[in-house]
């Protein structure tokens, strides 16, 4: 029988106990006196080429039945004219009036991000971060009440995974909801940095946090380990909700949306999203190149939380604290290795165990440290510094000449460009930075609709 335990005092969990439970009835009545709106970021390759095409198209078929949402934004990245006119067709085609396509490549939005930039947000790193931050701003404009976003590459997607993730918010009225599935294909485990990650480092900070009896950190991590999923990118936020967040750009933008949470929200929801096979993209390791795969991943969500930690919530680390934690994840992460590989073996699944613990000790660790390093580095060669320049009498002339103020000086510098983790301000911010900026986001959505309308 599926479990319907509630084990969290701020997090409602939403258990699929049934699978034929058509949920777009409630919905239609629900959103009569709202306006919930769907955000779909999408690379122009996930609809042009061919070995995506078909995923894609699936996503329109059945995302055109949600009768419930006012519009479906698609965010369209390193597209052409060309492509978006193609993306346009394949929605036409499928019967999906109530689309609203934002070209961030286009001339139109080329200005809404200039503007944007000119406001103080530093929005030059593309990507999906990025293109999902404009989403929620075209949302706004758009004035929408509630906000969901789905990525465009799942390949087991049905509409009534889409309707389970809008009820709590838009049924119940809570301010968040949160997609949880398992990650596998009918023959091996997915999900490698959650499973192998984050799960073992929540706990080993909650080991950590227990022994120094850091309350303040317990409840934020608690909070985090509530959630059965924390990497999901399908949510839903209410619009009082979104406004208030702060963004991340890089991979660290899911721990660090529910770090928001955490902050501004009092109770949250998270949905059984499916009890089938979920799958989409996986990344490739990468252990000689942090740039990119699963490594780049695991520096941008580690990264983003002890940032979260250290520099928001005032937590104070000693010098040996990050190899000490990086110990206590390996010993954590080995023992939910041979957990995964016992149900694996229950479930008639292939388990590589091995490559698992390769990936845990040669590229999860390591990044662990290399975050930790790169976040308390300079005020320990600071501290070095000014022991050694005080120590001998070879460096009083430098000394005279202000050496150990430049040395404060650089540490300062070098710590500020260390913590900064990139994100961007709330919406809420920029709104009363620019106030005229849902005007032009909306002059730039008909300066397009027109655009292509003429053009067909």
């Amino acid at each position: 029988m599926p479990s319907f335990a509630q084990t969290h005092s701020r997090v409602t969990s939403y258990y699929l106990l049934q699978n034929d439970v058509d949920l777009n009835e409630v919905l239609i009545p629900a959103a009569r006196w709202k306006k919930p709106v769907l955000i779909v970021p999408a690379l122009a390759s996930e609809f042009t080429a061919p070995e995506n095409r078909p995923v894609f198209e699936n996503m329109v078929r059945e995302l055109a039945t949600a009768n419930y949402l006012a519009h479906i934004i698609f965010g369209l990245d390193k597209a052409s004219e060309k492509d978006v006119k193609l993306c346009i067709d394949i929605l036409q085609k499928a019967g999906m009036n109530n689309y609203v396509i934002q070209w961030n490549d286009g001339p139109a939005f080329s200005g809404i991000y200039q503007d944007l930039e000119d406001a103080g947000a530093d929005l030059s790193q593309r990507g999906k971060g990025r293109n999902v931050f404009m989403g929620f701003g075209v949302a706004s404009a758009l004035g929408a009440t509630c906000v969901g976003l789905l990525d465009a590459d799942i390949r087991t997607f049905k509409r009534r995974q889409l309707d389970r993730l809008f009820f709590p918010v838009l049924v119940n009225n809570y301010p968040f909801s949160k997609a949880f599935y398992a990650r596998w294909d009918g023959e091996r485990l997915y999900g490698r940095v959650k499973r192998l990650l984050l799960d073992p480092f929540l706990l080993a900070l909650k080991r950590k946090f227990g022994e120094s009896k850091n309350e303040k950190m317990l409840r934020l991590v608690d909070f985090l380990l509530s959630f059965d999923y924390q990497l999901s990118g399908e949510v839903v936020i209410d619009t009082w909700l979104l406004k208030k967040m702060r963004y991340a750009l890089d991979w660290g933008v899911e721990i660090f949306t529910l770090v928001e949470v955490f902050r501004k929200a009092s109770q949250v929801a998270q949905v059984e999203f499916t009890r089938g096979r979920f799958d989409h993209k996986h990344q490739r390791v990468s252990k000689e190149d942090p740039r990119s795969g699963l490594h780049r991943m695991s520096l941008d969500i580690i990264s983003s939380l002890l940032h979260a930690l250290i520099v928001e919530e005032g937590l104070e680390v000693g010098e040996e604290f990050f190899r000490d934690l990086a110990l206590t994840y390996e010993s954590i992460a080995e023992e939910s290795v041979k957990k995964y590989s016992d149900n694996a073996e229950f479930n008639g699944l292939n388990y590589d165990r091995e490559s698992e613990e390769h990936i845990i000790f040669e590229v999860l660790s390591k990044a662990i440290v290399q975050a930790g390093d790169f976040l308390a580095s300079p005020g320990q060669a600071a501290e070095r510094l000014l022991r050694l320049t005080a120590s001998f009498d070879e460096f009083a002339p430098y000394v005279k000449k202000g050496l150990q103020q430049a040395i404060i000086e650089v540490e300062e510098k070098i710590k500020h460009q260390s913590l900064d983790v990139r994100y961007l301000p709330s919406w809420e911010r920029l709104l009363w930075r620019l106030p005229e900026i849902n005007t032009s986001i909306v002059d730039a959505l008909e300066s397009d609709k027109q655009r292509f309308s003429v053009s067909r």
